[in-house]
């Protein structure tokens, strides 16, 4: 018999879940909502490829953007799409839910006739079935003749290829037709029809898992250890898991004992529960994550319970799912606080190990040759020199990005800084050839550092499409007076926060040698000081090192402080061209330095000889790409894979 090549594929519901962003308020007054795969299925796909499980999905989507959606965040995290179907007709399904308090949490199924409730049986392969160690299927797709249909079929092919088969009993009484479209957070209606359904599916499962209500509705009784008892009756060689909230889960591998709690025990962790929906989606990655590795039942028991710990403490379903990093953080360490959206470690292992997830391939390149065009003030000044329109510069912006484009000729590894100022067109025009795009935020030319525009930067940042990286320079030295190191590092804080908020990251960028000496260790004082306050940026911009010795040691420090940080951009500071190549040579040995970000060495001369009438629009567009040419093979000479 061939060997496995995926350990689990699940089957079953996939949705858009929508989350109500307001916390402690009715469904009814959500005023925007956070976006995230969804469906039972679904999120135990991505969170055991989370753990490292090598995961796969059988459902059906739409032919639309939000099936298109979930098909693509499938594949960012890892996870075999190949069972997943797209249906023509129908929509992919959606869900809308909140937080009322930390008991109620009120949702609703957009199925009707929805792509994944159309699963039938020709959506089911038998050698991709077999292709997994395992397969999971769900007690709400035995609710539909033809999802039913699926799942057996589907269980028939795992036994013939001696393949495990594990059943999540997730019981929703109105899928299954017996509560009212408002009633989605109903977790129990007692029904002799749905555990009849039920039962024959039990004989057929290595695993059956389930919470107390789950189990009863399974084993068609409302008493919690009779109902275990009668799947024993029905499956006398399944492990029989019972999740129960707060005190842990209890799994049983035999003869079912006088007491639930005289089971195996899997231990409990105490943390505050915000939201539980999800929650079971993640015990389960957890589980399987032990038992298709092999491990003990006791420690695959402690990984479910951990995961679903992370779940009920977090926001999001699938989204909010620990990395096996995370996990095994959490387990060696504990957490800081009962709160665990709260703990900084975690949170920023879980930034670090699943922002990849988050934004399409182009937001999180390995290495990166930009060409800066995000300036303000400088471009106000040459405009006000020429004698003509500030407006000007919008469509400056705009040529900088033909320029980009045709020396970029569709290759991987090109970006552009450019503000929202008057960069709004040459965003638009940016995003049509897969750049990588920071925006800047801060105020031009401030010291101490201002955010340029005030208000509420996380309300102007949500904004912003999600694959666009927020850039702050901030000019820093380590001899700084103490009130205005303090308040800069407020700003830098503030941020941070802001960004991680809105899921965008962050390049810090930072010139010291402009208010002080740069000596060998003066940046990376700057670094440690600022990783020593909180600020983890996702990429460092710097100014070109004095020696190897300082790179070196900017090299170290960010090693010590942020193994999991991007990177490192080179800066230019209107350095001639032969100049910055000298700095390219110096920096290229470091390896933390992934590229750079360079803006008037290649369009300082064009735009002033434009904004004064002196070229065209041809002209400039081909002054800047030569330019901005002569620095991209300067720097792949010394770095050959920087467009691999």
């Amino acid at each position: 018999m061939a060997q496995p090549t995926l350990d689990v594929i699940t089957i079953g519901r996939s949705s858009v879940d929508l989350y109500g962003a307001q916390v402690g308020g009715r469904l009814e007054d959500m005023a925007s909502f956070s976006k995230a795969v969804g469906g039972c299925p679904a999120n135990i796909a991505i969170g055991t490829a989370r753990l490292g499980l090598r995961s796969g999905l059988v459902t059906r989507v739409g032919d639309e953007h939000m099936g298109r959606f979930v098909r693509e965040q499938l594949a960012r995290e890892g996870v075999d799409t190949a069972g997943v179907h797209t249906d023509p007709e129908r929509l992919t399904s959606l869900v809308l839910l909140g937080i009322r308090d930390e008991k109620r949490f009120p949702l609703i199924f957009y199925r009707e006739n929805c792509a994944d409730s159309a699963l039938s049986p020709e959506d089911i392969d038998e050698a991709h079935i077999a292709s997994a160690a395992a397969i999971v299927v769900t007690g709400t797709h035995f609710a539909k003749a033809s999802t039913a249909a699926a799942q057996s079929l589907a269980i028939r092919h795992a036994r013939a290829h001696g393949r495990k088969v594990v059943f999540d009993v997730d019981y929703r009484p109105n899928l299954w037709g017996l509560a009212g479209h408002g009633a989605g957070e109903e977790r129990f209606i007692a029904s002799d029809a749905v555990s009849a359904h039920l039962a024959p599916v039990l004989a057929d499962c290595d695993v059956i898992i389930g919470t107390e209500e789950e189990l009863m509705i399974a084993g068609g009784t409302e008493e919690p250890l009779d109902a275990i008892r009668a799947i024993r009756a029905l499956s006398p060689g399944a492990l029989i898991v019972c999740k129960r909230g707060p005190m842990g889960c209890v799994a049983f591998d035999g003869a079912i004992p006088d007491a639930i709690d005289a089971g195996i025990r899997g231990p409990g962790f105490p943390v505050e529960v915000y939201n539980v929906l999800g929650a079971g989606d993640a015990f389960m990655s957890g589980f399987l994550r032990g038992y298709l590795r092999g491990e003990p039942i006791e420690t695959a028991l402690a990984f479910a319970n951990a995961c679903g710990a992370f779940a009920v403490s977090r926001l999001l379903c699938s989204a909010e799912y620990p990395t096996w990093d995370e996990l095994q953080h959490f387990l060696r360490h504990g957490p800081a606080t009962r709160q665990l959206r709260f703990d900084r470690a975690l949170n920023d292992l879980h930034w670090a190990t699943t922002r990849d997830a988050r934004t399409p391939e182009a937001a999180h390149p390995r290495s990166v040759m930009a060409f800066a065009i995000d300036h303000r003030m400088q471009l106000e000044a040459m405009a006000d020199e020429a004698g003509v329109p500030r407006d000007r510069i919008r469509h400056l912006k705009v040529l900088a990005v033909e320029a980009a484009a045709r020396v970029a000729a569709g290759r991987p590894g090109f970006g552009m800084l450019i503000d929202g100022t008057y960069g709004r067109e040459a965003l638009f025009r940016a995003a049509d050839h897969g750049f990588w795009i920071g925006r800047p935020v801060e105020q031009p030319g401030s010291r101490p550092l201002d955010i340029d525009g005030g208000g509420s930067l996380a309300a102007k940042l949500i904004e912003w499409p999600v694959d666009h990286c927020v850039k702050c320079l901030c000019f820093m030295h380590p001899d700084d007076p103490a009130e205005l190191q303090a308040r800069q590092e407020r700003e830098l804080a503030r941020l941070q926060d802001a960004a991680r908020t809105v899921g965008r990251e962050l390049l810090v960028e930072i010139i010291a040698g402009k208010h002080g000496p740069l000596a060998d260790d003066t940046v990376a004082r700057v670094i440690a000081r600022l990783y020593a306050v909180g600020i983890r940026p996702d990429w460092w911009k710097l100014e070109g090192q004095p020696s190897a010795a300082a790179w070196a040691g900017v090299a170290a420090t960010i090693r010590e402080h942020d193994p999991r940080c991007r990177g490192i951009m080179l800066l230019g500071l209107d350095a001639p061209s032969d100049a910055l190549r000298d700095q390219f040579r110096l920096a290229a040995d470091c390896d933390l330095v992934r590229g750079f970000a360079v803006g008037r060495t290649i369009f300082g001369e064009p735009a002033r000889a434009w904004l004064g009438g002196k070229l065209d629009d041809r002209d400039v567009v081909a002054r800047m790409a030569e330019r901005f040419a002569g620095l991209v093979d300067g720097w792949t000479a010394l770095r050959p894979d920087a467009t691999a």
